[in-house]
């Protein structure tokens, strides 16, 4: 049986703002970052208490730039925090300051509460509750008297709120404490609840973000957690699966609404890898991927803690990510992925490339094909001349408006793409000459029916093709184009097909220098 709730976990599409929020305004403590464990190119945050204590853990899957989900039954609608039941008026005053749209004070179940939004739309709820902190955490700015305690609770959307609460009463041991109209209110053994909504007529949620993941229930350890796991195996309609999280011991299951329920043990606890005075200053990766370590942490969207130096992100016409590394000399390379690629694929390479470069990777807009790319094709070899000047257009524009709202200097920019992206270079170099003068195109072909005259004078190009790339034969055209106009173009064929291999980089690196 459970003794209280131990975590929510939600999606967010911009960590930076998450943060803001979380640790900014709220004064939660970041106590872990890690790739995700079911995707380590997933970053993982976890805020909680001083000590990271079970019934203080919030945690957010960061889909970085992702696509929006919608809120409906079968997920968890709204999260509740503690607060002392006097702090109302600060979080209130707190949050006009911050320019926070604040609803209420209302009672609900007797309680005062105060609803907010969180940047993704999600709804936070500061709710005066006699509930004790475990471990409290004193943020610079918010008295200790007025600092958020722990999860209250949290409100599940359901199309069938008898069938979800009577699964959460059998298996996980809540008991039904109260009902105020459309909510039936669950009581853990802890005190925190669980309110079931009956949401019948309401429309299904969508995972995406801006939306809840899951809510995990505590296990005081693995013997108590397998002992829920064998109740739930009794029922067929009711699948589990178990997961090491490093962290805690993971047991999942669906409610017969739909809602995702967790399992989670107390233990081993968040102070395993890091003592509880540096909680959340470093970042994991999972035991698992740490082959893959120096990749996954080059791809994971960076972050600045409230009060830090960061990069304050503009919006732009291309959705984009910036990747600093820890030392500078000043140059950039701007980066443009492959067909079904995305901003961030190409920073592994990059980064081995030019290890003190900060990398710019940006995100092709074309859709068509449920895959990003940067312009539609009409066949594997035939392309749509309108959509590829228009985009090169785009580009070109973008290239301007990054190089002042990100300070770059453009004699220090490299430029590098990949296939599709390397394509939609090479015609931003022949459309715009000028934009683009440094630029490094692997696997590129000639996407333009006819290649225009174009100055290319002052213009270096490293061009790498595959021996065996099944669209090698549309690269001499482009090669073609960029020496008539001028271009210092330095072309190899490497042993490899359409795929990139350990020669790319070399190559890149060399021709850098």
């Amino acid at each position: 049986m459970t003794t209280g709730i131990h975590h929510v976990t939600l999606i967010t599409r911009k960590v930076q703002a998450n943060v803001d929020f979380y640790v900014g305004f709220l004064g939660l403590r970041l106590v872990k970052r890690t790739g995700g464990y079911e995707d380590a190119t997933q970053l993982h945050l976890f805020y909680g208490d001083r000590s990271a204590s079970p019934g203080s853990l919030i945690t957010f899957l960061v889909w970085e730039d992702g696509a929006q989900g919608r809120a409906g039954h079968g997920q968890v609608g709204e999260i509740a925090l503690a607060i002392d039941p006097m702090s109302l008026g600060f979080w209130l005053e707190r949050a006009l300051r911050f320019q926070l749209k604040a609803e209420g004070p209302v009672t609900e179940f007797g309680e005062t509460v105060l609803r907010l939004r969180d940047p993704d739309g999600i709804v936070v709820k500061l709710v005066g509750s006699s509930l004790p902190a475990n471990d409290p955490w004193q943020a610079p700015d918010i008295p200790a008297e007025h600092a958020i305690r722990r999860i209250r609770g949290v409100t599940i959307l359901s199309e069938m709120p008898e069938e979800t609460s009577a699964f959460l009463a059998r298996h996980f041991g809540l008991h039904q404490s109260a009902r105020e109209g459309a909510v039936t209110r669950l009581v853990t053994e802890a005190g925190d609840v669980i309110d079931i909504r009956d949401a019948h007529g309401f429309w299904p949620g969508i995972p995406g973000t801006g939306v809840a993941d899951h809510v995990a229930l505590r296990s005081p350890d693995m013997a108590s957690l397998r002992q829920v796991e064998q109740g739930l195996a009794r029922l067929n309609s009711s699948p589990t699966n178990v997961h090491d999280r490093n962290y805690f011991t993971s047991l999942y299951v669906r409610e017969p609404a739909g809602t995702l329920l967790e399992l989670a043990t107390d233990g081993p606890g968040f102070t395993i890898d890091e003592p509880v005075e540096s909680l959340g200053d470093r970042l994991f990766v999972p035991p698992q991927d740490q082959e893959r370590a120096f990749d996954i942490k080059t791809i994971l969207p960076q972050f600045s803690l409230p009060g830090d130096p960061r990069v304050i992100y503009r919006d732009l016409n291309f959705v984009h990510r910036f990747s600093t590394p820890e030392t500078t000399d000043g140059s950039t390379i701007v980066l443009l992925h492959g067909t079904g690629g995305n901003e961030s694929d190409l920073m592994p390479l990059a980064r081995r490339i030019a290890p003190e470069a900060a990398l710019l990777g940006v995100r092709g807009r074309s859709t068509e094909e449920g895959i990003l790319r940067w312009f539609r094709r009409l066949s594997a070899t035939s392309f749509d001349q309108a959509d590829i000047r228009f985009e090169a257009e785009a580009f070109a524009d973008f290239i301007g408006e990054a190089v002042k709202a990100y300070g770059l200097t453009p004699e220090k920019m490299t430029f590098l793409g990949y296939s599709n992206g390397a394509n939609l270079l090479g015609a931003v170099m022949l459309l715009h000459p000028g934009q683009v003068t440094r630029a490094i195109l692997l696997r590129p072909v000639m996407v333009l029916d006819k290649a225009p005259d174009a100055d290319l004078k002052g213009s270096r190009v490293l061009m790498v093709s595959g021996a065996s790339d099944p669209y090698r034969s549309l690269a001499p055209e482009l090669e073609a184009a960029l020496r008539e106009g001028g271009a210092d173009l330095d072309a190899h064929v490497i042993a490899a097909g359409h795929e990139l291999t350990e020669h790319d980089l070399q190559f890149a690196a060399a021709w850098l220098r």
